[in-house]
């Protein structure tokens, strides 16, 4: 059964769309709501910079499986944000192990990506005149990324719309959901249709890796985003199973 639909279907919201699992679902959950979705995504020098390919078929995919998702997705935007990632210098952008620091956080961490991806975005979005950005940011399955908290969002949501002189409201579907109520959510909207598309065309992986398809889609299988990946799909089947047991 699809989620209740609470927003207008005359309005217009913009995804934050990197091409990977959140993203993809978070991208038909604007498209279950919103009568217009727009797309944009960020190329910021990430060694993992297959995503940016993944995001092409992952709309095509969806365009091609449901005819009335594809009625409302509108343009696709990509902003080149390359010199930012050099100044980040995390492991996603540079040649650095991925392992934890002194401070709590791990190498993969970006500072700052999403305060600059939902700047971005805001400016985009109030030239194409979509009042709503969506982002797939989550504090229950991360890696304690300090700008994925929904505290961090809020801050932000009050900072663009007096920036901007406009309110500006930002959408976190994935906020409290686990991985395995990611891949649960995704179900829901689309079925196995949906749940196939994720598998096999969306990318997630920080290593770029995509010559092995897994049960739960490609990548390496050894980095923090391949291991929570799978996990949430084992639990979500699991789930499913008991669920659907007499």
């Amino acid at each position: 059964m699809k989620p209740a639909t609470n927003s207008s279907p005359d309005s217009g919201a913009l995804v934050l769309f990197s091409g990977g699992q959140d993203s993809a679902t978070c991208l038909a959950w604007a498209l279950e709501r919103y009568g217009h979705v727009e797309t944009v995504g960020f190329g910021y020098g990430q060694r993992h910079a297959v995503e940016m390919q993944a995001r092409d078929s992952v709309r095509a995919a969806i365009v091609a499986a449901f005819p009335d998702w594809a009625a409302k997705l509108g343009e696709d935007h990509v902003v080149d944000l390359s010199g930012y990632g050099a100044v980040a210098e995390s492991a996603l952008t540079a040649e650095r192990a991925i392992e934890w620091t002194a401070d709590g956080l791990p190498t993969t961490f970006v500072p700052g990506r999403n305060l600059v991806f939902l700047t971005v975005a805001a400016a985009l979005a109030r030239r194409r005149g979509l009042p709503v950005l969506i982002g797939g940011m989550c504090e229950t399955d991360y890696s304690g990324y300090p700008d994925c908290r929904r505290e961090t969002i809020d801050a932000m949501q009050t900072a663009l719309s007096l920036g901007l002189g406009a309110p500006v409201r930002i959408e976190t579907p994935l906020m409290r959901l686990s991985k395995a109520q990611t891949w649960a959510l995704a179900h829901d909207l689309g079925g196995g249709a949906l749940v196939e598309i994720i598998l096999e065309k969306t990318h997630t992986c920080y290593r770029g890796e995509r010559e092995t398809l897994h049960d739960w889609g490609y990548g390496c299988g050894a980095c923090p985003a391949c291991e929570l990946r799978a996990r949430g799909l084992r639990e979500w089947r699991v789930q499913a199973g008991a669920k659907a047991a007499p």
